[in-house]
């Protein structure tokens, strides 16, 4: 983790606008009608509505997505009570937590009031507000008194974060932790290190998940919490030891669970090394923990460790948690968040933790791969499938003990919901992916050598969108598949220099007979069966293959040339020409050409037209088309792209008359259906936005993708190759592997409509 320094946060919280949170308007805005609608005179239909039938303020207000993240700033991070301004900074920044990670919405609400039953009169007085209750840094014990009143007194989700958070991630960790040592979590011997609200909660979880009381010790400032304590709150005495122990020196001999939630320091070499074999560590202290990962792992190899730290392994972090436990009992519109839904959301994040891991979260964290293993028993909080995952255990555990009011009937179209809240996946692309799925396909990887075209290969294997067959030396790609621990051992591998001489006859005859007459001779046609983009293509023209992929590491030229002597140009389409799909906000654009043709002729733009439309069609969408320039709708009178273009226009128009499509055309028109409408009323897509752009060259169509991609307005999806007789695709270069995952499942829809 990179330092950072006093003056940087600072000035973080105060630039531009202070704080990091706003309110935003979700509803149109900008008329007096809009206005009259939101508020007076036209707001009294909604308020008569709940009047009636008070369930429907989730339907007519954001209650259903609104948490309170409420504060008395007595217990800030390890700040201790510093108050309610103080406290204001974190608040808002676990309001930002709350939408970034889970699309919750939040106010933060930080009350001057310590006496707990003041404060739990306040937090139910504003309680109608919201959907649910977010308690936060509130000290112990005052906090049990105060969610326990709140949960039993109201009918949303009340839930103490600093208790609960950090139960559901950590014993999650310790799931996988005695999974991996081979151990029984009734066996274990635990030694918890602190006694405050976080250090119980995680007691009283681990005793839910199966831990035996008898096997627990724990230590507060004062020592071990055993039997001759008599300065014990009713809260520790839950877990009064009869051991004849007093120290966390004893404790810690043949423990096999060290829990820390305390202060830095407070554990030794010499107590690392009492512990039982295959010791688990969990020494959460902050920012410094209770013993240093270095020290610890000094002096045990065979320690499995979790702090509560970014910079080492397993980081035990309650964001992992809070965002999508809040989801999920929002979408049921649960009366609670109870003891099984937080079981449910620690099993999902454990089992999350033995699941493939995205190239995104590995590189967020500057790593090759991330597998299950010693160094990786918890999720990383950038990995996008916690909000699927964790929501989802959430709400059906809600359902099944019986705290739903509002039960989730397809459990497809909520997952579906969830990852399009955040834009993580777009429908188009998750559309794409299943039809992939229905009917998987062989698709040729020529670079089989690449560390990030395997990653590819292993997630479109296990998720059953395609069957890879990987090209490149065998010694070579297995040897990558080893060291990076990847899942794709019975994936055929061919290398195009290893196969019978009677093949490779067979492919350079293929060859020759398609390039005799355009200047290939035989000796150059069996040369080439040794090149992986002629070999690959050869696959796909004698049917031993359905798709083909290559790019990721030559030029766009150089891979597409062996593609088009060996499988060639449809008849009807004359040529080829490429397209992105840019998944915005808005929903998908498609632009073309961007990829193939420089300086198109107005046939050559026509043709790239019914090709790009044919292909948005797959996807199910009705293609709206406008063909840009810089003019509108033959304002500019002389020579260059705009006649062009305006010549391409009337052809389609003439020989698709029910496309919807028009131009010349400028982008801000084309994007702006009633600005266009307003000022030429005569265009034949009337008020629509149009989704598809015909660019007029190649360079006004490669910069608007790339300059879209690169300023993260848009996830771009390409470039999809249009016109060849079989399915073939050719890589950005450097392509993510999400990219290449998406050009797949491009390649196999494609294989099936040939198919």
């Amino acid at each position: 983790m990179s330092k950072i320094n006093r003056q940087e946060v600072l000035n973080y919280h105060e630039q531009n606008r202070p704080g990091k949170i706003e309110v935003i308007p979700t509803k149109p805005h900008n008329t007096q009608h809009d206005l009259s609608l939101a508020y007076t005179p036209g707001v009294a239909q909604p308020c008569l509505e709940i009047k009636n039938n008070p369930d429907d303020v989730y339907r007519y207000t954001a209650k259903g997505n609104l948490v309170a993240v409420i504060s008395n700033g007595t217990a800030v991070l390890g700040l201790g009570d510093i108050g309610p301004e103080a406290g204001k900074p974190v608040m808002e920044g676990k309001g930002l937590l709350f939408k970034i990670f889970a699309d919750v919405d939040v106010f933060d609400i930080e009350v001057n009031e310590k006496d707990p039953k003041k404060f739990i009169e306040v937090v139910k007085a504003i309680s109608p507000t919201f959907g649910g209750i977010n308690l936060e840094d509130i000290k112990a014990p005052e906090c049990f008194e105060i969610e326990e009143t709140l949960k039993k007194e109201l009918g949303i989700p009340v839930f103490h974060d600093d208790q609960h958070g950090t139960a559901i991630i950590s014993a999650a960790g310790l799931l996988n932790a005695l999974e991996l040592c081979g151990k029984s979590i009734e066996d274990i011997r635990v030694v918890v290190s602190g006694a405050g609200a976080a250090a119980i909660s995680c007691a009283r979880l681990y005793l839910s998940l199966g831990v035996n009381p008898e096997n627990v010790v724990m230590c507060d400032s004062k020592g071990v919490i055993n039997a001759s304590r008599t300065d014990l709150n009713p809260y520790k005495k839950e877990f009064v030891t009869n051991r004849k122990i007093n120290t966390l020196e004893e404790a810690m001999v043949d423990a096999d669970v060290f829990l820390g939630l305390s202060t830095g320091g407070t554990v030794s070499k010499k107590m690392i090394r009492s512990m039982a074999k295959n010791p688990v560590v969990f020494a959460m202290a902050n920012p410094d923990p209770e013993i240093s990962y270095e020290d610890a792992t000094e002096v045990r190899d065979d320690i499995i460790m979790a702090t509560g730290r970014s910079d080492y392994p397993n980081q035990i972090n309650n964001v992992l948690g809070f965002p999508f436990i809040f989801r999920g009992a929002l979408d049921v519109r649960a009366t609670h968040i109870n003891e099984d839904m937080k079981i449910a959301a620690a099993k999902a994040l454990a089992g999350l933790a033995k699941e493939y891991v995205p190239e995104m979260v590995a590189k967020a964290y500057n790593k090759q791969n991330i597998v299950f293993g010693r160094d990786y028993i918890i999720p990383k909080p950038l990995d996008p499938r916690l909000i699927t995952t964790v929501s989802t255990a959430v709400a059906k555990a809600a359902m099944q003990s019986g705290v739903a009011r509002k039960p989730i009937q397809n459990w497809t179209t909520y997952n579906q919901e969830l990852t399009s809240r955040l834009g993580i996946n777009n429908k188009l692309v998750m559309g794409i992916r299943n039809k992939a799925r229905q009917n998987p396909k062989r698709v040729v990887f020529a670079e089989g050598n690449n560390f990030k075209v395997l990653k590819a290969a292993q997630f479109v294997s296990r998720e059953k969108m395609a069957h890879p067959i990987l090209l490149g030396n065998e010694e070579k790609i297995r040897k990558l598949i080893k060291e990076n621990q990847l899942e794709i051992e019975h994936l055929p591998i061919i290398d195009p220099y290893s196969i019978s001489e009677e093949k490779r006859h067979r492919l350079a005859k293929i060859l020759y007979d398609k390039r005799k007459r355009k200047g290939m001779t035989y000796n150059e046609a069996v040369e080439n069966t040794f090149n992986n983009d002629y070999f690959g293509a050869l696959l796909l023209e004698t049917g031993e293959a359905d798709a083909f992929i290559s790019g990721f590491s030559r030029k766009y030229a150089d891979t597409i040339r062996p593609t088009l002597q060996v499988i060639g140009v449809k008849e009807e389409s004359n040529h080829i020409a490429g397209m992105y799909i840019m998944i915005t906000k808005r929903g998908p654009i498609f632009l073309a050409d961007t990829t193939v043709n420089m300086n198109p002729s107005a046939q050559t733009l026509v043709d790239t037209t019914i090709l790009a439309a044919n292909e948005v069609k797959k996807f199910n969408i009705e293609p709206k088309i406008a063909l840009l320039s810089y003019s509108n709708f033959g304002a500019f009178k002389g020579l260059g792209s705009p006649v062009r273009v305006k010549e391409a226009v009337k052809k389609l128009q003439e020989k698709f008359p029910d496309l919807k499509i028009d131009g010349e055309m400028q982008a801000n028109y084309a994007l702006n259906g009633k600005l266009r409408y307003t000022r030429f009323p005569f265009n034949k897509l009337g008020d629509e936005d149009a989704n598809t752009l015909i660019f007029p060259n190649l360079s006004s169509g490669n910069i608007t993708y790339k300059v879209l991609q690169t300023i993260g307005a848009a996830e771009a999806i390409g470039p999809i190759l249009m016109g060849m007789k079989k399915p073939v695709h050719i890589l950005q270069r450097d392509s993510s592997v999400r990219e290449i995952i998406n050009m797949v499942a491009i390649a196999v829809v494609d294989a099936q409509s040939v198919s």
